[in-house]
């Protein structure tokens, strides 16, 4: 017992912090109802905020109808590519992307097209006109069957931005993920080998998953 007068002891101090202290979860929680996850698992997109939550399968499953009108989105596993993709340097400037890969997806709150792209900085965002994206599309339906909000169209140039152009439809959270690699691994002016070998295995790991998209009027997947 402490003396009148005085705090209590240190002993005492040190028995009610060791149980009273929360206990240590070791591992992922789903950011929703707190369930143990694995570090493989799935994202909902928070529309308002565009902020990506971890979440378990239930919960992820609560805001996979893409057509209901939720706060939350699920992010697909979908990739699709595009082997008659029709682009050019023309079609590229009209984007005024300053490097030579961007992401684009559609906003449905705000309801406009959001041009992104990685820097040693994070994500760096432009909004891209109606009348560019119209034109994107004009020259290519088969990109129309982008999901908003969950799906992105990556448009990039092979051979670290020397070659052809390229597009592949992706999930989101893909996107974001490559954004916090380059900008943990970039070095110096051009990024340096490691950030060069981080995108060779990104477009590698893309490559193995994606599956060329349907004709336009054929059931999509």
């Amino acid at each position: 017992m402490s003396a009148p007068g005085r705090g209590p002891s240190p002993l005492a101090t040190l028995r009610r912090i060791s149980t009273t202290r929360p206990t240590v979860v070791p591992g992922e929680r789903c950011e929703m109802c707190a369930r143990p996850i694995a570090d493989q698992h799935q994202h909902v997109v928070g529309l308002e905020n565009r902020s990506l939550m971890c979440t378990c399968r239930p919960c992820y499953l609560l805001f996979s109808d893409q057509s209901a009108h939720l706060r939350y989105k699920a992010v697909p596993d979908r990739y699709l590519s595009f082997p008659d993709f029709a682009f050019d340097q023309a079609a590229w400037d009209d984007l005024q992307i300053p490097v030579g890969l961007t992401f684009l997806f559609r906003n449905s709150v705000e309801d406009r097209v959001v041009a992104f792209y990685p820097s040693p900085a994070g994500a760096t965002e432009s909004e891209l006109s109606m009348d560019s994206w119209d034109r994107l599309i004009s020259s290519n339906p088969q990109l129309d069957l982008v999901l908003p909000d969950v799906e992105a169209l990556l448009i990039y140039r092979s051979d670290h931005g020397r070659g052809e152009f390229h597009c592949v439809l992706v999930p989101i959270d893909i996107c974001y993920e490559l954004v916090g690699t380059m900008r943990m691994t970039w070095r110096g002016f051009d990024g340096g080998q490691e950030a060069r070998s981080a995108m060779d295995e990104f477009f590698t790991m893309v490559e193995s998953r994606s599956r060329p998209a349907p004709a336009v009027g054929q059931d999509q997947p």
